[in-house]
């Protein structure tokens, strides 16, 4: 990593994926303006000679140097409007790897640069017809997502991003993936499906009883937490299992984990200093 004398941060990544063949692994550079904020970013390529294209949270371009407002974008509230269908996924002409998907109601009013989750991972819509859409999935998305275990005809979960006039259902989810869990069991009772999924530790402990998690991008509340087995689980009702695509999958699969973003923001302020307990009259002494 390097300064150059106009104040930009140059940075040459290479990634290699198992989707991409060793013949197609391409050097990524990238450059972005020191000082700023910049999170959760995603790299497209376009071509071996061209620079990748600066992008924040969704992904979606950056086309000048200007201070910009890099906060959330996007909101979805885990509530899935319908499921799609895989037509195609892999390496597109431009270099980069492009997941395209059949659907209806996501594709009534949308735009292309429009956010759409996909299995709870935000992603960019780059072409659409009337019966399907297209997005590209940057390597990083890939590798911090379960999205490389789709296959052609593989249902997913798609929600459009919140616009401030619709219901608030669920509960705030970003589109960010924290992480993969592992489906351990599935367990039928009565017409209702017990999933019990292990995840990291690190992310499980950000997972309460009675808490909210996305799972594929669909909202749900936790039932029990078990630290031991490094585990926690949920119930999914009829009516659900026949909406959302965790019903579908296997033991042994991945799901895609978003757990609730204030348990982040209180562990952040414990953790750097930046929360006291002093009392009122501690402060006067």
């Amino acid at each position: 990593m390097r300064f150059s004398q106009e104040g930009e941060v140059m940075a040459t990544l290479t990634h290699r994926l198992n989707l991409i063949p060793k013949a197609q692994s391409r050097t990524f550079t990238c450059s972005f303006i020191t000082g700023e904020p910049i999170t959760n970013l995603r790299f497209d390529c376009v071509s071996n000679s061209s620079k990748l294209s600066l992008k924040s949270s969704c992904g979606r371009s950056r086309t000048n140097h200007r201070r910009q407002n890099f906060g959330i974008r996007s909101v979805f509230t885990g509530i899935v409007e319908e499921m799609g269908e895989v037509k195609n996924l892999g390496m597109a002409d431009h270099g980069g790897f492009d997941l395209k998907i059949g659907a209806r109601v996501v594709l009534e009013d949308v735009k292309l640069g429009d956010s759409i989750a996909v299995n709870g991972t935000c992603l960019t819509v780059t072409e659409f017809n009337a019966e399907e859409f297209t997005v590209g999935l940057a390597p990083e998305t890939l590798r911090k997502t379960s999205l490389e275990e789709l296959e052609k005809g593989s249902p997913v979960n798609l929600e459009r991003a919140l616009q401030p006039v619709s219901r608030m259902g669920g509960h705030v989810v970003q589109g960010h993936v924290d992480g993969t869990g592992v489906i351990q069991s599935m367990e039928v009772e009565g017409d209702s499906l017990w999933v019990k999924v292990k995840a990291d530790k690190g992310l499980l402990k950000y997972i309460v009883p009675k808490g909210f998690v996305a799972v594929d991008g669909t909202s749900l509340t936790v039932v029990d937490v078990s630290d031991e087995e490094s585990c926690f689980n949920f119930m999914l009702v009829a009516y659900t299992q026949q909406n959302v695509v965790i019903p579908t999958k296997k033991v042994g699969q991945k799901v895609n984990l978003e757990v609730d973003i204030m348990g982040k923001y209180v562990e952040r302020l414990l953790t750097s200093g930046g929360f006291s307990l002093n009392t009122s009259e501690e402060k006067k002494v």
